[in-house]
């Protein structure tokens, strides 16, 4: 197994520099190789079929798909670089993945969150739960206006927000960049409010959104924020952070929008991922169905 770990190491190196992946990719291929990993050292003389078995009896396809990506992107490169056997090559694996649909909250619920944040805004307040509250109302509000990722969110300067303009730089996955632009102007007065507010603390870094200590906000404080305001709205407890962007993509298709823009306002690689949002905007279904069903009319 040593020269697995050292194979290991190598592969990851490789994928840092030079396919030029995100940090959070490489951490889940050094997962995923981790567990296959100690599946080996506890069973030495199984194979991949037997490990691939195993996972299937506790994990989701879509989780043991991601896992023998990973393993074959490993095995692919140490393969090609004469240092390991590829035991990938006599399987065929054609998993099927089920058809998860996204989650979604009603409009009047995202309403209920974001007044849940403003009436604190009319509370008297410490100087500390005025620095709480103005970011939580411009992170809350970015999150639902916007429907980018908590890890989009966190990772947000000061220098790539236009307010004039209300253009805003966000990083996606895969170092990969777009623009959004702020529509409403609410969100935008949220976001001048904290910047201003901001300007007033010493902070060091241009990061936009900043914990109690100074430093860039976690993706975790995030979930811990919208949680709190979740539950204070008495909103789906089971509702994350992810459940905004879902409902802002469905909101946009059930509205009109054009799925291709949809794709690059969301930051979809492939457009598969957003079609999944039709599936629910059970809204334009009515609409289609009320006006073109012919059995309305005999």
């Amino acid at each position: 197994m040593e020269e697995f770990f050292n194979q290991m190491s190598d592969f990851l190196g490789f994928c840092r520099l030079s396919k030029n992946l995100g940090e959070k990719t490489i951490i889940a291929y050094r997962s995923d190789l981790e567990l296959y990993a100690q599946y080996i050292v506890k069973h030495p003389h199984s194979n991949i079929m037997d490990y691939i078995t195993d996972l299937a009896s506790n994990h989701k396809t879509s989780t043991i798909k991601r896992h023998l990506a990973s393993i074959k992107q490993f095995f692919k490169y140490a393969y090609r670089n004469n240092r390991l056997e590829n035991p990938l090559l006599q399987y065929d694996f054609k998993l099927k993945t089920e058809k998860i649909l996204p989650r979604t909250l009603p409009v009047h619920n995202v309403k209920k969150l974001l007044t849940a944040v403003e009436k604190k805004r009319d509370t008297s307040l410490s100087p500390f739960q005025t620095f709480q509250t103005v970011r939580n109302i411009a992170l809350l509000d970015l999150l639902c206006s916007t429907g980018i990722r908590i890890g989009e969110t966190a990772a947000i300067r000061l220098i790539n927000i236009d307010l004039r303009t209300r253009i805003i730089l966000i990083h996606g996955k895969g170092r990969k960049e777009r623009l959004l632009y702020l529509s409403c102007p609410e969100t935008v007065d949220n976001l001048k409010s904290w910047i201003n507010f901001r300007k007033t603390l010493n902070i060091d870094h241009d990061f936009l959104f900043i914990n109690r200590n100074g430093l860039p906000i976690s993706i975790h404080a995030i979930e811990d924020i919208f949680y709190k305001y979740r539950d204070i709205a008495k909103i789906n407890p089971n509702a994350t952070p992810h459940y905004l962007r879902h409902t802002f993509a469905t909101n946009l298709l059930a509205n009109g929008a054009d799925l291709r823009a949809v794709q690059e306002i969301l930051g979809h690689s492939n457009i598969a991922i957003t079609e999944r949002y039709t599936e629910v905007t059970t809204t334009r279904k009515i609409k289609v169905l009320k006006k073109y069903n012919y059995r309305n009319n005999l």
